[in-house]
């Protein structure tokens, strides 16, 4: 495993060539806003979530007629990526496909992911190129992970996730193994807005939202630092930690789709909310991550 740095005036931003994740968002203060992967709680930092988002009942998808086997968020996590490009404030990563991938995803495909640096923003850049004839499906994702507090003196409980406009989102409906049960309901927030933190929240796993606003701050109003989140093309956003427990962290997960459902095994052609690449075409993608 490597490690590469960028950096500038406002971050210092270090990434692994392991799944191409992000291991650091150092302000140039000192302050570090990403969790560290303490492996009582979750070992991850912030895994990068492609071909797949989430789980497959059974581990398995079929196309065609076949079956195919995938680990939970894919396997770009899973793989040491390529380090193509190096400048003083970006960084890209390259996954093309070859026989481990084709194994799990029967596509030959690029895949892409740039880290750039603009002032107090992380730029993350999503590109998937499908180079053969026959059309492409696959999710796509982040999964970072945010200190939570982000300053001494304050707890876990000081914090919110505030959305940047009134919206009403509903809350994708779950089975306590996380796969789709068809049960979504409105999720209130209050003012409209704001999810106040508590570690109970993730007691039955991860709240996923749909029909949400695209950006989300997680803050304190005792405090001066926080984490604003922006996802304009992501029709899903998952806020999680570890269930059952005191973790002081909270992920902000932009998502393009949905796992499987309950007892499916899902057939890629037909998964509705799957990007759909045709033959030859290129598709991209930018979310980011904005400290202050």
């Amino acid at each position: 495993m490597m490690e590469y740095t960028i950096q500038n005036q406002e971050l210092s931003v270090t990434v692994s060539d392991f799944g191409a994740e992000l291991r650091s968002i150092r302000s140039k203060d000192g302050t570090e806003y990403l969790w560290q992967g303490d492996p009582t709680f979750w070992k991850d930092r912030a895994p990068n979530i492609f071909p797949y988002v989430a789980r497959l009942t059974e581990g398995k998808y079929s196309l065609k007629g076949r079956e195919y086997q995938m680990k939970i968020h894919g396997f770009v996590k899973y793989t040491v990526l390529e380090a193509q490009k190096k400048s003083e404030d970006v960084l890209t990563f390259v996954l093309k496909a070859d026989e481990e991938t084709r194994r799990q995803y029967p596509w030959d495909f690029i895949y892409r992911i740039t880290y750039r640096l603009q002032g107090a923003v992380l730029e993350v850049e999503n590109q998937v190129e499908n180079l053969g004839d026959e059309r492409m499906y696959f999710g796509i994702g982040g999964h970072p992970g945010f200190n939570v507090p982000l300053e001494e003196g304050l707890a876990f409980e000081d914090y919110q996730l505030k959305f940047s406009a009134p919206c009403r989102p509903w809350r994708v409906g779950f089975t306590p193994d996380c796969f789709l049960n068809g049960q979504d309901q409105e999720y209130v927030l209050q003012e409209g807005q704001r999810i106040p933190l508590q570690h109970g929240l993730f007691d039955q796993d991860a709240v996923v939202l749909k029909h949400a606003d695209r950006e989300v701050t997680l803050y304190s109003e005792k405090g001066s630092r926080g984490i604003t989140v922006t996802y304009p093309d992501f029709p899903y956003i998952g806020f999680w930690h570890k269930p059952q427990s005191q973790a002081p962290y909270v992920c902000i997960e932009p998502w393009s789709s949905l796992p499987s459902r309950k007892g499916i095994c899902e057939d890629f052609s037909q998964q509705s909310d799957l990007i759909s690449l045709e033959g030859h075409g290129s598709w991209k993608t930018c979310w980011r991550i904005q400290i202050f």
